[in-house]
């Protein structure tokens, strides 16, 4: 399979503003690419790339006073198979995880472990360990959250998001992570492309999907609580602990969303991709 996927994101800055982008394919899908993943920034200016301590491409630009448009359009091969389902497996014992691993257990940003714990352990202590425990999580929280993009907020948490019972995908893996985390069972937060590939198209926006990953029997496993069924077509951008370590985004200063577009289809063969 060939996906066509890009952006373009407008932002205006009152003033010259230095930013942090995670908008680049991560670094485990750059060998996929049939063209250049290239940021291409108008008015031009300089752009640099580091990797985090996660793994992550993230580009360092100076927006200067005024209009910046950010775009960005690129092809990419994916085999086309649906996300594999979670396979009858256990979970580690804490004391028996890698140390890049714990992390994930951890509370974070958006994750409080510490406030969602007993409900955790109420909801979810008289189910199996491992994927069997996951699968009810996930279950959980497709079903307690609706979905609308009107209930975004750039500051909920997943406490917020359980509590309010709305939310967009970032709310859905937040929400799933925390329960994980408090089960002992170490997720980490997914951002990237997902589009409408094997599925109805959805009239809303297309926008950056988000979703997690649980460490299960020595392996990562894709989940996704807000569809809470196997997909086709993701394109991973950025991992962290939550939206904070792949936020689309940082600015450190002002800068105000102006314009927002985001573009993933699957090609035929032959096909080229233009912005």
């Amino acid at each position: 399979m060939r996906i066509s996927a890009g952006y373009e994101i407008t932002f205006d800055c009152p003033a010259p503003t230095p930013m942090l982008l995670q908008l680049s394919v991560h670094p485990s899908r750059v060998g996929d690419l049939e063209t250049s993943d290239v940021m291409v920034t108008d008015p031009m200016v300089s752009v640099s790339q580091y990797h985090d301590l996660f793994g992550n491409f993230v580009s360092r630009i100076l927006a200067p006073a005024g209009r910046i448009v950010l775009r960005n359009r690129f092809v990419i091969r994916d085999s086309g198979a649906h996300d594999a389902p979670l396979p009858e497996a256990g979970q580690l014992p804490v004391e028996d995880l890698p140390d890049d691993v714990v992390l994930y257990l951890l509370g974070s940003r958006y994750c409080e472990t510490d406030q969602l714990s007993n409900l955790a352990w109420t909801l979810f202590g008289g189910v199996a360990p491992g994927s069997a425990r996951v699968q009810a999580i996930l279950d959980y929280v497709h079903r307690h959250i609706t979905f609308g993009y009107e209930h975004a907020r750039a500051t909920k948490t997943a406490l917020e998001a359980h509590e309010e019972q709305f939310g967009v995908c970032r709310d859905f893996a937040h929400l799933a992570i925390t329960l994980c985390r408090c089960m002992n069972i170490p997720a980490r937060y997914c951002t990237g492309y997902l589009g409408d590939i094997g599925v109805p198209i959805s009239p809303a926006p297309m926008d950056f999907s988000a979703w997690f990953e649980v460490y299960l029997d020595g392996a990562w496993r894709t989940c996704d609580a807000r569809h809470n069924t196997p997909r086709i077509g993701r394109v991973l951008m950025a991992r962290g602990r939550d939206a904070t370590d792949a936020a689309i985004s940082t600015a450190f200063g002002t800068a105000f969303l102006a314009g927002f577009m985001v573009i993933t289809d699957e090609l035929p063969e032959r096909q080229s991709a233009s912005l």
